[in-house]
């Protein structure tokens, strides 16, 4: 992990989070960065807090833990998660690598609006001792995805919106599993679920920002490898981040959606 000019910082002294970030590979910029250790019920987790265009953030990296590098089905997803909740965030982004299943081109960005979920032994719920069925109408936040694009588009970037698709991993997915996923999903990865679950059940605004690295199984030549994952993360790692700055500035002071009112009427 890369830890360049991080400090300690208490608690009492830190200004209002306006967003958490919860980074993918190669989203590890912890430049000028403050961090703090959260206790959550699930776990401990480090927080670095930073500021974005004069808002403070903080960032999560979901693949640091107790190894070098989590793998994704053995990522604390309720810690990181909680976390949030727990950092008095109402708003959290996702950044993902994802493979293209629609020929999108390397590097480029894919703004999910819906999900599938083919994960397999994943906690999905923070509601172990009782019934909610929490609704997922729109698991995305249509503010944040706004702001994202609206960035996206002054920056003349070119993006898609899509149907992310959530395998279990750590292994890549088969030519056959690809091709029966491809008929419904736009792209392929293995980490956003079940986060946007989770934030949804929390009453969190959650969206996310997919970042194309790779062909899916069958796309394309030859063998996946994750030496071009992180090679195509590399180079738009610094163009992500304006990205999300500029998406951090201009999220409204208050929010408007419908994801503050997620679990009203769900309880059984």
């Amino acid at each position: 992990m890369q830890k360049q000019k991080i400090r300690k910082n208490q608690r009492e002294q830190d200004p209002e989070i306006s967003a958490v970030i919860l980074g993918g590979v190669g989203f590890t910029s912890f430049e000028d960065c403050s961090y703090r250790m959260i206790s959550t019920p699930y776990g401990n987790v480090t927080a670095y807090t930073r500021e974005m265009k004069k808002r403070q953030v903080a960032i999560i990296p979901r693949h640091a833990g107790t190894q070098e590098h989590t793998p994704p089905h053995r990522i604390n997803y309720r810690a990181n998660v909680w976390a949030a909740k727990e950092l008095g965030a109402k708003r959290v982004i996702s950044t993902n690598s994802v493979g293209t299943m629609k020929n999108h081109p390397m590097g480029s960005f894919v703004i999910p609006d819906d999900f599938l979920d083919f994960t397999k032994n994943r906690v999905s719920t923070f509601f172990d001792n009782e019934t909610v069925h929490v609704d997922m109408v729109e698991p995305y936040c249509p503010e944040i995805k706004k702001c994202l694009k609206d960035s996206l588009e002054k920056r003349s970037i070119t993006y898609d919106e899509g149907v992310y698709a959530c395998t279990e991993g750590p292994r890549f997915e088969t030519r056959a599993e690809i091709n029966m996923i491809r008929q419904f999903g736009d792209v392929v990865g293995m980490t956003g679920i079940p986060e946007v679950i989770l934030a949804k059940e929390l009453e969190l605004c959650y969206a996310s920002i997919c970042t194309v690295t790779n062909y899916a199984c069958g796309m394309g030549d030859g063998k996946l490898t994750v030496d071009e994952v992180i090679e195509t993360l590399e180079g738009a790692k610094d163009v992500l981040l304006g990205v999300i700055s500029d998406a951090v500035s201009k999220l409204p002071a208050k929010r408007n959606c419908s994801c503050m009112n997620a679990t009203a009427g769900a309880r059984v």
